[in-house]
């Protein structure tokens, strides 16, 4: 069974979030602290990462970065899921970002990126 680490900061989110990966039988854990969002990435292993941009303690951004420098975080694909479209620019030069969405989103839209990054994975 894939793990999915959902980071988000808006509880109504990750409950959505989390629950329509569920209906997928994907575990799903989440975090809802960018300050709690490296130590949650090393106990879990997630498969793949949604990831808000505005997070309390570690933005977004800066995680995805962290990352993206460490041997056993830079190849978990990750879908940027945010309500801050600008940051859409910053995120391009991740090759692990298989998505970027935007707040308010379609739970179907969501699957969808999430079917194609673990699909893109096993291509690799």
């Amino acid at each position: 069974m894939k793990t999915i680490l959902v980071i988000d900061d808006e509880p109504e989110i990750l409950d959505l979030v989390r629950i329509s990966l569920e209906r997928e039988s994907y575990r799903c854990a989440t975090c809802s602290s960018g300050r709690l969002a490296w130590e949650t990435i090393q106990q879990e292993k997630p498969d793949l990462i949604i990831l808000d941009v505005m997070l309390p303690g570690i933005d977004g951004y800066s995680l995805q970065l962290k990352m993206s420098q460490d041997e056993n975080t830079k190849k978990i694909p990750i879908i940027v899921l945010t309500a801050l479209e600008p940051s859409r620019t910053l995120f391009r030069k991740f090759p692990q970002v298989s998505a970027f969405m935007t707040k308010p989103f379609r739970a179907e839209e969501l699957l969808e990126n999430v079917r194609t990054a673990f699909h893109s994975v096993s291509n690799r």
